[in-house]
């Protein structure tokens, strides 16, 4: 079986993206789970809510962060429970913008939906940047007890 990734836009993108950027003063405005038979699953604002898709992968736009130990059935049943669902405006603006937690339970958010996926406790408290540095944080300490158990 192949690796899961979190993928973090960087890309331009439209003046959504760059709001989110200025107010999480990170490079990333978006996320999504690419899986191992290459789709990418996300809520995208875009494309009207939570879906699946295939993206090129531009490096230039992308950082890819491997997540060995993401749980492929746990994202495809959130995929599937969630699948065409809309895209949780309130809850963005709500969770990320303004200190209130607003979740609502039948939209996701780009963030939410990958958080929950990865199997994070309160999924709408993530952004993309806090997602990114989370997961970095996690994948840095899973090399170091690998590296361990090998020393």
């Amino acid at each position: 079986m192949g690796l899961i990734y979190l993928a973090l836009y960087k890309g331009h993108g439209t003046l959504l993206n760059r709001l989110i950027r200025f107010w999480t003063r990170s490079i990333y405005s978006h996320c999504e789970l690419v899986m191992p038979d290459g789709r990418w699953l996300s809520a995208s604002a875009m494309d009207g809510g939570v879906r699946a898709k295939r993206i090129e992968l531009d490096l230039a736009h992308w950082d890819l962060i491997p997540v060995p130990w993401a749980d492929a059935n746990r994202i495809e049943q959130l995929f599937r429970a969630n699948q065409g669902r809309g895209y949780d405006w309130l809850g963005l603006l709500g969770s990320q913008f303004l200190p209130i937690t607003i979740d609502n339970k039948r939209r996701m958010f780009c963030s939410e939906f990958c958080a929950a996926g990865l199997g994070y406790p309160l999924p709408q408290r993530y952004s993309p940047a806090l997602l990114g540095e989370v997961v970095r944080h996690i994948h840095g300490l899973n090399l170091g007890q690998r590296n361990e158990a090998h020393a």
